[in-house]
């Protein structure tokens, strides 16, 4: 791993230091009952928001990952008073000032972070900071984001490349208006844009163009903008949405659990013939990933899912021979991907073309790692299409990406002795996977 990579990790990494683990499957298939930490989308909106906010927020069950450690870093260093307990987090909000005047910010590989906080920085009246990012961060596009800021009045300038990271940021105000954002590439330049918009001088309406990739996620945002006081209206489809002046007000929020670390449980499941029950995360969540189950439903598994409480039943065999669009989850990609190794007939994932510019280029990561273990794959400009096969124990490279590592891991199941280089890349949003994985009765051997 090289030196950036290791940059983009914060002091609640685990298995930093460990080149690799090699897994060893469980004696029986796994019957049990788990919860899984908070969700990364609801607590990196949920600690901008606070740190907008005027008063103090207190935001229970926190997803303690190597992203929110760099979004309360960037708070502390913007001068809030920021205390973390547990996994609780008080936060003393700025009410649409940053205490430091300037400054130099760090926000890792946070994907989120990177699209929430400059239009934050943007909407403060006064203030020049310069954010930077990881290796990949920066090599992620950022530009969709930047002309909707300055299309709005804000003031943003590249610091080295056009359309990367590092970014300066001056807190110059936004005027308001009336700014249209692509929703191809992803939901988070909308949702960056809504979240600072209630610090406007007037009214901001975001126009969607050519259809929203995750709407679910911008309603997330939404919900936890109203949550903090603001006043939002949207058109069904979330072509239009306006936002009226008047800030936020520190709130106390207890924070839903990750569907998205629960969806490598369900697939757990289902790939081992297994019971899993995740205790926290039901169909009171607005999170798409839970959507996966059906999926798995498909594949052959009996779902449960009650409103806080979700169970997976796998099935004697896997069963292929279809195709799927992931666009509404498409974090899942390499789990199905996974999976459909696993099955008895291919499977093709289609509609995830963005997940192209996620950590890493999740289609060819996949693909590439597949092909490591004897798995026939077709990558295809838009998802990808897995054969089943016998599958061969290897070193597989996660590339750096946390959703890759959880995802391969899955395939020791029916490769005893896979190894995982890079472990600690899980860090980004579950730090304990492994430990999970050890709870589930598998061999987690650390290299």
């Amino acid at each position: 791993m090289s030196n950036a990579d290791l940059e983009a990790r914060s002091p609640w990494s685990t298995l930093a230091e460990v080149t690799a683990v090699r897994l060893i499957p469980p004696p029986a298939a796994p019957a049990a009952e788990l919860a899984v930490p908070g969700s990364k989308s609801v607590t990196n909106r949920a600690l901008v928001l606070a740190g907008l906010a005027k008063g103090q927020s207190e935001l229970a069950g926190i997803l303690k990952s190597d992203d929110a450690w760099w979004g309360l870093e960037t708070l502390r260093t913007l001068g809030l008073a920021v205390e973390v307990s547990g996994d609780t987090a008080r936060i003393e909000g700025g009410g649409g000032r940053w205490p430091a005047g300037e400054a130099e910010l760090y926000i890792g590989a946070a994907g989120t972070l990177g699209r929430f906080l400059p239009p934050a920085l943007a909407a403060a009246p006064a203030g020049r900071y310069r954010v930077r990012a990881s290796r990949r961060m920066s090599q992620r596009p950022i530009a969709p984001l930047v002309e909707a800021l300055r299309a709005l009045g804000g003031r943003v300038d590249y610091a080295e490349a056009e359309g990367r990271f590092p970014l300066v940021v001056h807190g110059a105000g936004l005027a308001g208006g009336r700014v249209t954002i692509p929703g191809s590439v992803s939901s988070q330049f909308t949702s960056g844009v809504l979240l600072a918009a209630p610090y406007a001088a007037k009214p901001v309406t975001v126009l969607v163009e050519g259809g929203m990739v995750q709407p679910a996620y911008v309603e997330i945002t939404l919900a936890m903008m109203r949550r903090f006081g603001a006043v939002v209206e949207a058109t069904d489809g979330l072509s239009r949405i306006t936002v009226q002046p008047g800030g936020y007000q520190g709130r106390q929020l207890a924070l839903e659990a990750d569907a998205s670390s629960a969806a490598y449980f369900f697939a757990l499941a289902a790939a081992s013939g297994g019971e899993i029950t995740v205790s926290n995360i039901g169909s009171a969540t607005l999170q798409p990933d839970l959507g996966f189950t059906n999926v798995l439903e498909r594949m052959g598994a009996r779902v449960e899912v009650h409103p806080e409480r979700t169970t997976v039943r796998g099935p004697e065999r896997l069963r292929g021979g279809f195709e799927v669009s992931l666009k509404a989850m498409s974090d899942q990609t390499p789990t199905l991907a996974a999976l459909a190794a696993m099955a008895d007939a291919p499977v093709t994932i289609s509609g995830v073309a963005h997940v192209r510019h996620h950590e890493s280029d999740r289609i060819a990561a996949m693909a590439r790692e597949l092909g490591r273990l004897g798995i026939r794959t077709e990558e295809h400009e838009d998802g990808l299409t897995v054969w089943p096969g016998t599958l061969r124990p290897a070193r597989l490279d996660p590339h750096d990406d946390h959703r890759i590592a959880m995802s391969l891991a899955l395939l020791a199941l029916r490769a005893p002795g896979l190894e995982i280089a890079n472990p600690g890349t899980t860090s980004k949003t579950f730090p304990q996977y492994w430990e999970y994985l050890e709870r589930l009765g598998f061999g987690v051997e650390r290299l």
